[in-house]
Protein backbone atom coordinates (compact mmCIF):
# COMPACT_ATOMS: atom_id res chain seq x y z
CA UNK A 1 0.00 0.00 0.00
CA UNK A 2 1.53 3.56 -1.04
CA UNK A 3 2.16 5.64 1.78
CA UNK A 4 1.24 9.11 1.06
CA UNK A 5 2.70 10.76 3.96
CA UNK A 6 5.32 11.67 1.99
CA UNK A 7 3.68 13.41 -0.12
CA UNK A 8 1.45 15.27 2.52
CA UNK A 9 5.12 16.78 4.28
CA UNK A 10 6.36 17.51 0.81
CA UNK A 11 2.84 19.65 0.31
CA UNK A 12 3.36 21.19 3.61
CA UNK A 13 6.39 22.52 2.85
CA UNK A 14 5.35 23.56 -0.72
CA UNK A 15 2.90 25.80 1.11
CA UNK A 16 5.36 26.81 3.70
CA UNK A 17 7.93 28.22 1.46
CA UNK A 18 5.55 30.27 -0.54
CA UNK A 19 3.99 32.02 3.15
CA UNK A 20 7.80 32.42 3.81
CA UNK A 21 8.45 34.14 0.84
CA UNK A 22 5.20 36.23 1.22
CA UNK A 23 5.92 37.13 4.58
CA UNK A 24 9.69 38.05 3.91
CA UNK A 25 8.90 40.28 0.73
CA UNK A 26 5.95 41.73 2.83
CA UNK A 27 7.91 42.64 5.79
CA UNK A 28 10.57 44.01 3.35
CA UNK A 29 8.50 46.61 2.02
CA UNK A 30 6.67 47.98 5.47
CA UNK A 31 10.33 47.99 6.68
CA UNK A 32 12.08 50.03 4.05
CA UNK A 33 8.69 51.94 3.07
CA UNK A 34 6.50 52.03 5.65
CA UNK A 35 8.97 52.86 8.14
CA UNK A 36 11.27 54.32 6.72
CA UNK A 37 11.33 58.10 6.18
CA UNK A 38 14.25 57.64 3.45
CA UNK A 39 13.30 58.71 -0.23
CA UNK A 40 12.68 55.81 -2.33
CA UNK A 41 14.03 54.94 -5.51
CA UNK A 42 10.92 54.46 -7.19
CA UNK A 43 7.05 55.18 -6.05
CA UNK A 44 5.29 51.50 -6.04
CA UNK A 45 2.16 50.58 -4.33
CA UNK A 46 1.81 47.70 -1.81
CA UNK A 47 -0.81 46.49 -4.08
CA UNK A 48 1.33 46.15 -7.27
CA UNK A 49 4.30 44.98 -5.21
CA UNK A 50 2.30 41.87 -3.58
CA UNK A 51 0.32 41.55 -7.27
CA UNK A 52 4.24 40.88 -8.92
CA UNK A 53 5.13 39.33 -6.01
CA UNK A 54 2.75 36.57 -6.70
CA UNK A 55 3.19 36.23 -9.94
CA UNK A 56 6.63 35.14 -9.54
CA UNK A 57 6.11 32.80 -6.53
CA UNK A 58 5.81 29.36 -8.66
CA UNK A 59 8.53 30.25 -10.38
CA UNK A 60 10.90 31.00 -7.10
CA UNK A 61 9.25 27.31 -5.52
CA UNK A 62 10.24 25.85 -8.98
CA UNK A 63 13.43 27.10 -8.17
CA UNK A 64 13.69 25.30 -5.04
CA UNK A 65 12.51 21.84 -6.50
CA UNK A 66 15.02 22.14 -9.00
CA UNK A 67 17.54 22.31 -6.42
CA UNK A 68 15.92 19.47 -4.51
CA UNK A 69 14.28 21.10 -1.46
CA UNK A 70 11.04 18.72 -1.59
CA UNK A 71 13.31 15.79 -2.08
CA UNK A 72 13.68 13.74 1.22
CA UNK A 73 17.41 13.46 1.00
CA UNK A 74 17.85 16.76 1.27
CA UNK A 75 15.37 17.57 3.83
CA UNK A 76 16.53 15.01 5.96
CA UNK A 77 19.70 16.50 6.13
CA UNK A 78 20.12 19.76 8.14
CA UNK A 79 23.22 21.12 6.55
CA UNK A 80 22.48 19.83 2.97
CA UNK A 81 18.73 21.71 3.35
CA UNK A 82 20.57 24.73 5.13
CA UNK A 83 22.82 24.95 2.16
CA UNK A 84 20.31 24.81 -0.49
CA UNK A 85 18.07 27.03 1.00
CA UNK A 86 20.63 29.71 0.78
CA UNK A 87 21.56 28.68 -2.56
CA UNK A 88 17.75 28.95 -3.61
CA UNK A 89 17.69 32.57 -1.68
CA UNK A 90 19.92 34.15 -3.60
CA UNK A 91 19.14 32.73 -6.92
CA UNK A 92 15.48 33.43 -6.23
CA UNK A 93 15.98 37.04 -5.42
CA UNK A 94 18.06 37.22 -8.55
CA UNK A 95 14.92 35.70 -10.62
CA UNK A 96 13.05 38.43 -9.54
CA UNK A 97 15.62 41.21 -10.36
CA UNK A 98 16.41 39.96 -13.49
CA UNK A 99 12.37 39.81 -14.32
CA UNK A 100 12.13 43.61 -13.76
CA UNK A 101 14.96 44.80 -16.04
CA UNK A 102 14.27 42.36 -18.52
CA UNK A 103 10.30 43.21 -18.55
CA UNK A 104 11.11 46.96 -17.56
CA UNK A 105 8.72 46.77 -14.75
CA UNK A 106 9.26 48.75 -11.44
CA UNK A 107 9.12 45.75 -8.54
CA UNK A 108 11.52 47.11 -5.56
CA UNK A 109 10.49 50.62 -4.47
CA UNK A 110 14.44 51.02 -3.05
CA UNK A 111 17.09 48.57 -3.13
CA UNK A 112 17.42 48.07 0.58
CA UNK A 113 13.93 45.82 -0.16
CA UNK A 114 15.80 43.64 -2.26
CA UNK A 115 18.26 43.09 0.58
CA UNK A 116 15.75 42.46 3.53
CA UNK A 117 13.44 40.50 0.99
CA UNK A 118 16.37 38.01 0.28
CA UNK A 119 17.78 37.83 4.06
CA UNK A 120 14.34 37.31 5.19
CA UNK A 121 12.96 34.78 2.77
CA UNK A 122 16.07 32.68 4.02
CA UNK A 123 15.29 33.27 7.62
CA UNK A 124 11.45 32.67 7.20
CA UNK A 125 12.02 29.65 5.18
CA UNK A 126 14.52 27.90 7.62
CA UNK A 127 12.19 28.55 10.37
CA UNK A 128 9.14 27.34 9.02
CA UNK A 129 11.13 24.13 7.99
CA UNK A 130 12.47 23.66 11.59
CA UNK A 131 9.13 23.96 12.72
CA UNK A 132 7.67 21.68 10.56
CA UNK A 133 9.92 18.89 11.31
CA UNK A 134 9.89 19.44 14.95
CA UNK A 135 6.05 19.17 14.31
CA UNK A 136 6.91 16.02 12.15
CA UNK A 137 8.38 13.83 14.78
CA UNK A 138 5.55 15.15 17.31
CA UNK A 139 2.97 13.34 15.06
CA UNK A 140 5.35 10.68 14.68
CA UNK A 141 4.97 9.76 18.50
CA UNK A 142 1.27 10.03 17.65
CA UNK A 143 1.77 6.92 14.83
CA UNK A 144 0.93 9.06 12.06
CA UNK A 145 2.86 9.63 8.92
CA UNK A 146 4.60 6.75 9.89
CA UNK A 147 6.11 4.07 7.20
CA UNK A 148 5.60 0.59 7.95
CA UNK A 149 8.65 -1.78 6.83
CA UNK A 150 9.29 -5.79 6.12
CA UNK A 151 12.28 -6.53 6.02
CA UNK A 152 13.96 -9.94 4.20
CA UNK A 153 17.40 -11.11 5.33
CA UNK A 154 19.05 -12.76 8.05
CA UNK A 155 22.67 -11.40 8.32
CA UNK A 156 25.00 -7.93 9.95
CA UNK A 157 23.17 -5.81 7.73
CA UNK A 158 19.29 -6.82 8.93
CA UNK A 159 20.57 -6.06 12.65
CA UNK A 160 21.91 -2.76 12.03
CA UNK A 161 18.75 -1.88 10.27
CA UNK A 162 16.91 -2.85 13.18
CA UNK A 163 18.58 -1.04 15.60
CA UNK A 164 18.54 2.46 13.18
CA UNK A 165 15.09 2.06 13.05
CA UNK A 166 14.40 1.02 16.52
CA UNK A 167 13.53 4.75 17.32
CA UNK A 168 10.13 4.94 15.65
CA UNK A 169 9.47 8.52 17.15
CA UNK A 170 12.68 9.64 15.46
CA UNK A 171 12.97 7.90 12.62
CA UNK A 172 9.46 7.60 11.50
CA UNK A 173 9.67 4.20 10.34
CA UNK A 174 8.08 1.23 11.98
CA UNK A 175 9.47 -2.61 11.31
CA UNK A 176 6.36 -5.14 11.20
CA UNK A 177 8.92 -8.12 11.41
CA UNK A 178 11.52 -9.78 9.97
CA UNK A 179 11.82 -12.29 7.27
CA UNK A 180 14.98 -14.47 8.42
CA UNK A 181 15.47 -18.73 7.89
CA UNK A 182 16.08 -19.32 11.70
CA UNK A 183 14.98 -16.82 15.06
CA UNK A 184 17.66 -14.75 16.31
CA UNK A 185 18.22 -12.77 19.47
CA UNK A 186 19.19 -9.15 17.41
CA UNK A 187 15.81 -9.34 16.50
CA UNK A 188 13.71 -10.03 20.04
CA UNK A 189 10.54 -7.79 20.17
CA UNK A 190 10.08 -8.18 16.64
CA UNK A 191 7.95 -10.65 14.50
CA UNK A 192 9.87 -13.39 12.59
CA UNK A 193 8.90 -15.78 9.54
CA UNK A 194 10.97 -17.95 8.35
CA UNK A 195 10.14 -17.40 4.66
CA UNK A 196 8.57 -14.90 2.78
CA UNK A 197 5.30 -16.23 2.04
CA UNK A 198 4.62 -17.07 5.76
CA UNK A 199 5.11 -12.88 6.28
CA UNK A 200 2.56 -11.95 3.94
CA UNK A 201 0.09 -15.07 4.33
CA UNK A 202 0.27 -13.12 7.86
CA UNK A 203 -2.42 -9.93 8.14
CA UNK A 204 -0.23 -7.18 9.35
CA UNK A 205 -1.28 -5.16 12.45
CA UNK A 206 -0.53 -1.98 10.26
CA UNK A 207 -0.34 -1.44 6.44
CA UNK A 208 2.83 -2.29 4.77
CA UNK A 209 4.43 0.61 3.19
CA UNK A 210 8.39 -0.76 2.19
CA UNK A 211 10.09 -3.84 1.76
CA UNK A 212 13.82 -3.76 2.50
CA UNK A 213 15.52 -6.93 0.67
CA UNK A 214 19.33 -7.26 2.75
CA UNK A 215 20.44 -10.25 1.11
CA UNK A 216 19.32 -11.79 -1.99
CA UNK A 217 18.00 -15.45 -2.10
CA UNK A 218 19.75 -17.96 -4.35
CA UNK A 219 16.54 -19.12 -6.04
CA UNK A 220 16.13 -15.84 -8.50
CA UNK A 221 12.60 -16.75 -8.26
CA UNK A 222 11.94 -16.06 -4.56
CA UNK A 223 13.73 -12.42 -5.52
CA UNK A 224 11.51 -12.40 -8.25
CA UNK A 225 8.54 -13.06 -6.11
CA UNK A 226 9.33 -10.55 -3.69
CA UNK A 227 9.60 -7.72 -6.15
CA UNK A 228 6.25 -8.73 -7.83
CA UNK A 229 4.35 -8.77 -4.75
CA UNK A 230 5.46 -5.13 -4.29
CA UNK A 231 4.77 -4.17 -7.42
CA UNK A 232 1.29 -4.90 -7.23
CA UNK A 233 0.16 -3.84 -4.28
CA UNK A 234 2.31 -0.55 -4.88
CA UNK A 235 5.06 -0.82 -1.94
CA UNK A 236 7.95 0.92 -2.22
CA UNK A 237 11.13 -2.00 -2.82
CA UNK A 238 14.48 -1.45 -1.60
CA UNK A 239 17.57 -3.99 -1.58
CA UNK A 240 21.19 -3.92 -0.16
CA UNK A 241 23.76 -5.27 -2.50
CA UNK A 242 25.82 -8.13 -1.09
CA UNK A 243 29.05 -6.67 -1.81
CA UNK A 244 27.65 -3.21 0.07
CA UNK A 245 31.19 -1.93 0.00
CA UNK A 246 30.58 -1.89 -4.06
CA UNK A 247 27.99 0.50 -4.69
CA UNK A 248 29.24 3.37 -2.17
CA UNK A 249 30.81 4.83 -4.36
CA UNK A 250 29.64 7.36 -7.59
CA UNK A 251 27.38 5.23 -9.79
CA UNK A 252 26.08 5.72 -12.95
CA UNK A 253 24.19 3.93 -15.50
CA UNK A 254 24.96 3.74 -18.38
CA UNK A 255 24.39 1.42 -22.17
CA UNK A 256 27.99 -0.33 -22.61
CA UNK A 257 27.42 -1.93 -26.30
CA UNK A 258 23.63 -1.67 -25.81
CA UNK A 259 23.80 -3.45 -22.43
CA UNK A 260 22.77 -1.58 -19.68
CA UNK A 261 25.84 -1.12 -16.70
CA UNK A 262 26.43 0.21 -13.66
CA UNK A 263 29.64 2.25 -13.50
CA UNK A 264 30.86 2.78 -9.89
CA UNK A 265 33.87 4.70 -9.05
CA UNK A 266 35.87 5.07 -6.04
CA UNK A 267 34.75 8.82 -4.96
CA UNK A 268 32.21 10.78 -6.33
CA UNK A 269 34.89 13.79 -6.86
CA UNK A 270 35.48 13.21 -10.09
CA UNK A 271 35.08 15.39 -13.60
CA UNK A 272 34.15 18.87 -12.88
CA UNK A 273 34.25 18.44 -8.85
CA UNK A 274 38.03 18.27 -9.22
CA UNK A 275 38.11 21.18 -11.18
CA UNK A 276 36.12 23.05 -8.96
CA UNK A 277 38.06 22.02 -5.73
CA UNK A 278 40.94 23.02 -7.13
CA UNK A 279 40.05 26.30 -7.36
CA UNK A 280 38.45 26.47 -4.06
CA UNK A 281 41.69 25.70 -2.99
CA UNK A 282 44.20 28.18 -4.77
CA UNK A 283 41.40 31.09 -4.00
CA UNK A 284 40.74 30.09 -0.39
CA UNK A 285 44.14 28.94 0.08
CA UNK A 286 45.44 31.99 -0.56
CA UNK A 287 43.21 34.22 0.74
CA UNK A 288 44.27 32.24 4.62
CA UNK A 289 47.68 32.24 3.76
CA UNK A 290 47.80 35.84 3.27
CA UNK A 291 45.51 36.50 6.55
CA UNK A 292 48.21 34.39 8.43
CA UNK A 293 50.95 35.54 7.43
CA UNK A 294 51.78 38.14 10.50
CA UNK A 295 50.82 35.49 12.73
CA UNK A 296 52.96 32.56 11.33
CA UNK A 297 56.24 35.07 11.62
CA UNK A 298 55.23 35.77 15.34
CA UNK A 299 54.93 32.16 15.74
CA UNK A 300 57.87 31.17 13.83
CA UNK A 301 59.93 34.19 16.04
CA UNK A 302 58.49 32.51 18.97
CA UNK A 303 59.55 28.96 18.39
CA UNK A 304 63.15 30.13 17.22
CA UNK A 305 63.84 32.41 20.66
CA UNK A 306 61.93 29.56 22.69
CA UNK A 307 64.78 26.56 22.09
CA UNK A 308 66.96 27.52 18.97
CA UNK A 309 65.59 24.96 17.12
CA UNK A 310 64.11 24.72 13.83
CA UNK A 311 60.56 26.52 12.82
CA UNK A 312 59.29 24.32 10.74
CA UNK A 313 58.39 20.15 11.22
CA UNK A 314 58.66 18.47 7.73
CA UNK A 315 57.53 14.86 7.21
CA UNK A 316 56.46 12.81 4.28
CA UNK A 317 52.77 11.84 4.44
CA UNK A 318 50.76 9.99 1.68
CA UNK A 319 48.22 11.97 -0.37
CA UNK A 320 46.28 10.94 -4.00
CA UNK A 321 47.29 8.06 -5.37
CA UNK A 322 50.09 6.70 -3.43
CA UNK A 323 51.65 10.09 -3.89
CA UNK A 324 53.99 11.27 -1.33
CA UNK A 325 54.32 14.86 -0.04
CA UNK A 326 56.56 16.85 2.30
CA UNK A 327 54.11 18.39 5.03
CA UNK A 328 54.69 21.51 6.59
CA UNK A 329 53.81 22.21 9.96
CA UNK A 330 55.62 24.31 13.27
CA UNK A 331 57.48 22.47 15.09
CA UNK A 332 56.09 21.13 18.22
CA UNK A 333 57.94 18.71 19.53
CA UNK A 334 61.16 18.85 21.62
CA UNK A 335 64.47 18.75 19.84
CA UNK A 336 65.39 15.03 20.83
CA UNK A 337 61.99 13.58 19.69
CA UNK A 338 61.98 15.89 16.44
CA UNK A 339 61.65 13.97 13.00
CA UNK A 340 60.30 10.58 15.40
CA UNK A 341 56.84 8.98 14.84
CA UNK A 342 55.34 8.31 18.19
CA UNK A 343 56.97 4.79 18.53
CA UNK A 344 59.80 5.98 18.19
CA UNK A 345 59.56 8.69 20.18
CA UNK A 346 58.52 6.97 22.81
CA UNK A 347 60.40 4.41 22.95
CA UNK A 348 63.45 6.41 22.99
CA UNK A 349 62.35 8.28 26.17
CA UNK A 350 62.01 4.74 27.67
CA UNK A 351 58.33 4.75 28.28
CA UNK A 352 56.61 2.27 25.32
CA UNK A 353 53.94 1.72 27.40
CA UNK A 354 52.12 5.50 26.14
CA UNK A 355 52.02 4.11 22.55
CA UNK A 356 48.90 2.06 23.08
CA UNK A 357 47.57 5.01 25.69
CA UNK A 358 48.61 7.44 22.91
CA UNK A 359 46.61 5.17 20.01
CA UNK A 360 43.39 4.34 21.84
CA UNK A 361 42.76 7.97 22.92
CA UNK A 362 42.89 9.47 19.68
CA UNK A 363 46.55 10.02 19.22
CA UNK A 364 46.44 12.33 22.03
CA UNK A 365 48.09 12.49 25.31
CA UNK A 366 46.91 15.05 27.82
CA UNK A 367 50.43 16.18 29.28
CA UNK A 368 52.57 14.50 26.05
CA UNK A 369 56.19 14.48 27.16
CA UNK A 370 57.47 14.79 23.39
CA UNK A 371 56.10 18.75 23.44
CA UNK A 372 57.33 21.87 23.82
CA UNK A 373 55.20 24.13 26.59
CA UNK A 374 54.70 26.50 23.12
CA UNK A 375 54.19 23.11 20.84
CA UNK A 376 50.87 22.06 23.59
CA UNK A 377 49.62 25.32 22.96
CA UNK A 378 50.09 25.32 19.03
CA UNK A 379 48.49 22.16 18.73
CA UNK A 380 45.69 23.01 21.28
CA UNK A 381 44.87 26.06 19.31
CA UNK A 382 45.43 23.86 16.07
CA UNK A 383 48.00 26.88 15.01
CA UNK A 384 50.59 24.23 14.35
CA UNK A 385 48.83 23.65 11.01
CA UNK A 386 49.05 26.97 9.30
CA UNK A 387 52.20 25.99 7.46
CA UNK A 388 50.38 23.84 5.52
CA UNK A 389 48.68 26.65 3.62
CA UNK A 390 51.39 26.33 1.64
CA UNK A 391 50.82 22.77 0.53
CA UNK A 392 47.18 23.38 -0.16
CA UNK A 393 48.35 26.55 -2.25
CA UNK A 394 51.14 24.43 -4.10
CA UNK A 395 48.72 21.43 -4.78
CA UNK A 396 50.27 18.59 -1.99
CA UNK A 397 47.02 18.38 -0.70
CA UNK A 398 43.69 19.92 -0.36
CA UNK A 399 41.88 22.63 2.61
CA UNK A 400 39.72 19.62 3.07
CA UNK A 401 40.52 15.57 2.63
CA UNK A 402 41.32 12.65 4.35
CA UNK A 403 43.56 13.26 7.02
CA UNK A 404 47.29 13.33 5.64
CA UNK A 405 49.01 10.24 6.96
CA UNK A 406 52.95 8.42 6.76
CA UNK A 407 52.83 5.23 5.21
CA UNK A 408 53.18 2.88 8.36
CA UNK A 409 50.02 4.45 9.82
CA UNK A 410 47.80 3.79 7.13
CA UNK A 411 49.38 0.66 5.72
CA UNK A 412 46.87 -0.49 9.17
CA UNK A 413 43.68 0.49 7.40
CA UNK A 414 42.62 -2.39 4.59
CA UNK A 415 40.89 0.06 2.43
CA UNK A 416 43.49 2.68 2.11
CA UNK A 417 43.98 2.69 -1.66
CA UNK A 418 40.47 3.45 -1.46
CA UNK A 419 40.99 6.98 1.06
CA UNK A 420 43.49 7.37 -0.86
CA UNK A 421 41.80 7.83 -4.50
CA UNK A 422 41.29 12.05 -3.39
CA UNK A 423 43.55 14.58 -1.81
CA UNK A 424 44.38 14.55 1.85
CA UNK A 425 43.44 17.97 3.34
CA UNK A 426 44.23 20.12 6.01
CA UNK A 427 41.05 19.50 7.67
CA UNK A 428 38.46 16.72 7.20
CA UNK A 429 35.17 15.04 8.24
CA UNK A 430 37.11 12.81 10.92
CA UNK A 431 38.94 15.78 12.62
CA UNK A 432 35.34 18.03 12.95
CA UNK A 433 34.02 14.46 14.15
CA UNK A 434 35.96 14.84 17.40
CA UNK A 435 39.60 13.81 17.01
CA UNK A 436 40.19 12.98 20.74
CA UNK A 437 37.13 11.03 21.32
CA UNK A 438 37.04 8.16 18.18
CA UNK A 439 39.14 4.98 17.26
CA UNK A 440 42.04 5.31 14.52
CA UNK A 441 39.86 2.62 12.84
CA UNK A 442 36.77 4.71 13.02
CA UNK A 443 37.96 7.97 11.58
CA UNK A 444 39.51 6.15 8.78
CA UNK A 445 36.07 5.23 8.15
CA UNK A 446 34.49 8.51 8.52
CA UNK A 447 37.38 9.59 5.70
CA UNK A 448 36.08 7.06 4.22
CA UNK A 449 32.81 8.06 3.72
CA UNK A 450 34.18 11.82 2.60
CA UNK A 451 36.01 10.37 -0.32
CA UNK A 452 32.61 8.09 -1.66
CA UNK A 453 30.40 10.78 -0.63
CA UNK A 454 31.96 14.08 -1.45
CA UNK A 455 29.85 16.92 -2.14
CA UNK A 456 31.31 20.96 -3.12
CA UNK A 457 28.70 21.95 0.00
CA UNK A 458 30.16 19.04 2.26
CA UNK A 459 33.54 20.56 1.91
CA UNK A 460 31.95 24.26 2.77
CA UNK A 461 30.36 22.99 5.86
CA UNK A 462 33.35 20.80 7.05
CA UNK A 463 35.23 24.15 6.35
CA UNK A 464 32.87 26.35 8.45
CA UNK A 465 32.76 23.58 11.43
CA UNK A 466 36.75 23.70 11.31
CA UNK A 467 36.79 27.45 12.25
CA UNK A 468 34.09 27.40 14.46
CA UNK A 469 35.89 24.48 16.63
CA UNK A 470 39.29 26.68 16.55
CA UNK A 471 37.85 29.79 17.22
CA UNK A 472 35.69 28.26 20.50
CA UNK A 473 37.92 25.40 21.60
CA UNK A 474 35.80 22.67 20.89
CA UNK A 475 38.49 19.55 20.34
CA UNK A 476 42.00 20.46 17.82
CA UNK A 477 42.20 19.83 14.25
Amino acid sequence: MKNNASLVYNFCLLVGDALAIVMAFTIAYILRVSLSHVALSAPVKASDYILALISLIPFWLLLFGLLGLYNSRIYERRFNEFGRLLIGSFIGILFVISYSYIADVTIFPARLVTVYSFGLAFFFALLFRTTARGFRRELFSFGIGINNVLLIGDNNTTATLVKALSDTRVTGYKILGVVAARASKSYDGLKQYKTFNEAIGRQFDDPLHTIIQTELYTDPSKNNDILSFAQKHHVAYRFVPGNSELLVGKIEVDLFQSIPVIAVHQTALIGWGRVVKRLTDIILGTIALVIASPFMLLIALAIKLSDNGPVFFRQERLSRFDSRVNIFKFRSNKMAYNGLDPEEAFAKMGKPELIKQYRDNGDFLANDPRITPLGRWLRKTSLDELPQLLNVVRGDISLVGPRALIAAELDQFAQKSLILSVKSGLTGLAQISGRRDISFDERRKLDLYYVQNWSFWGDIVILVKTVSIVFFHRGAI
